[in-house]
C-alpha cells in the first residue's frame, strides 16, 4: 500500500500532509488523542509535525478503516484488532466492558477508542529459500520450529515456507497446507480472503484457536503440512502431537532466545522427541552498522540472519 493510499484513512484535513510520508518504509503508525502521529521506522520512532489527533479525527478516522461498519467488526474489535485491505492490522486501545464467563473474564465490547497502531504488512518473498534443502524430506517436510524474540521475523519466513511449499514448483512437489491463522497476521485475512500470498495449494482457518483448527483441519481438509504461530499453551502442543500422530507435518514458531531455552519450555522437550525436527533460529541484524532504509533492513534481515539446527550437530548451519 502506497503513500496515496495509506492517506486516505486519515481525516480530510490531514491528509494532503501524508502524501509524501514513506509509509512503506514504516512498521507502524501509531495514532493517539492527544498526539500527533508517531510513525515507527529504522528502528525509531518519528513524529510527524502539525498532525495532532482529537477525538472526532480518531472517528472519522475508524469510519473510513472499517468503511463505516465499526459494528459489523465488533467480534473482532474484542481480540484487540481487526485487519483491512492489504493484510495490515490495526490494533485498538480504549474502554473494554467484561463479564465473568465462568473459567475467566471474557470481552464484551470495546470503546471509547483512543488509539489505534497500524501495522503495515510487509512480504518478503524469498527470505525462507535458504531453507528448503534442509527442512525437505523426499516429497514431504521435516518438522519445522522457527524460534527467536519478538520482531525478529518469525511470521515472515513462516509465511514465505507456506508460499514456497503449496507453490512447488522448482522446489519438490507442491504440498497441501493448512494454516490455523489465530491472530491473523500469517493471511492477513480480509473479509475471508488471505491478502499475503500464501501459495495455490493452501487453505486457511482465520481468527480460529490453535487446538481447535488444527483438529479441524484433520477432520475437513487433508492437510499435509500444518503452520500456526507463536505456538505457547499446553492446548497447542496437545493438538500439535495429534496433527504429527496422523502423519501430518508442522511448521511452527515460538518465542525464545536460545536453542536451549527451547528445551526449558513446558511440553517442548516431549514435542521435540517426536519425530525428527529441524530448528531454525533467526537472528536480529545490528542495526548500528548500516544506514539502509526500514524496508531494506527488514529485506536483509529475513534474508541473512537464520541459523539451522539438524539432529546430532551441536553447531548451527547459517543460511542465506
Amino acid at each position: 500500500m502506497d503513500q496515496i493510499t495509506f492517506s486516505q484513512y486519515f481525516p480530510v484535513e490531514l491528509r494532503e500532509k501524508m502524501r509524501d510520508v514513506p509509509f512503506s518504509e514504516a512498521e507502524e503508525i501509531r495514532i493517539r488523542v492527544g498526539q500527533p502521529v508517531e510513525l515507527y521506522m529504522d528502528g525509531g520512532y518519528v513524529r510527524l509535525p502539525d498532525t495532532c489527533i482529537d477525538r472526532s479525527m480518531l472517528r472519522e478516522m475508524l469510519n473510513y478503516l472499517t468503511g463505516y461498519s465499526l459494528y459489523a467488526l465488533e467480534e473482532e474489535m474484542k481480540q484487540g484488532f481487526f485487519t483491512i485491505e492489504g493484510g495490515h492490522r490495526v490494533g485498538v486501545c480504549g474502554h473494554m466492558s467484561y463479564h465473568d464467563g465462568g473459567g475467566g473474564n471474557r470481552a464484551d465490547v470495546l470503546s471509547d477508542i483512543s488509539g489505534l497502531n497500524i501495522r503495515i504488512a510487509h512480504e518478503v518473498k524469498g527470505c525462507a529459500m535458504g531453507l528448503l534443502p534442509y527442512i525437505r524430506q523426499g516429497d514431504s517436510i521435516y518438522n519445522t520450529l522457527i524460534f527467536a524474540p519478538p520482531g525478529v521475523g518469525k511470521t515472515t519466513y513462516l509465511r514465505d515456507l507456506i508460499r514456497i511449499l503449496s507453490g512447488g514448483e522448482d522446489h519438490g512437489r507442491g504440498l497441501k497446507v493448512g494454516v490455523v491463522d489465530e491472530r491473523s497476521e500469517i493471511a492477513a485475512c480480509h473479509k475471508g480472503v488471505a491478502q499475503n500470498n500464501l501459495g495455490p495449494r493452501t487453505d486457511v482457518l482465520d481468527n480460529c484457536p490453535k487446538e481447535i483448527g488444527m483438529h479441524m483441519l484433520l477432520r475437513s481438509m487433508s492437510p499435509e503440512v500444518i503452520a500456526v504461530d507463536e505456538l505457547g499453551k499446553e492446548a497447542d502442543f496437545l493438538a500439535v502431537q495429534s496433527a504429527m500422530r496422523a502423519g501430518v507435518r508442522i511448521i511452527g514458531t515460538i518465542h525464545a532466545q536460545a536453542r536451549a531455552e527451547l528445551y526449558e519450555k513446558p511440553h517442548m522437550e516431549e514435542i521435540l522427541h517426536t519425530g525428527e525436527w529441524r530448528l531454525v533460529r533467526l537472528i536480529r541484524a545490528d542495526t548500528e552498522e548500516t544506514k539502509e532504509t526500514g524496508k531494506e533492513r527488514k529485506n536483509r534481515i529475513n534474508r541473512r540472519q537464520a541459523m539451522i539446527y539438524v539432529p546430532n550437530q551441536e553447531e548451527g548451519i547459517w543460511v542465506s
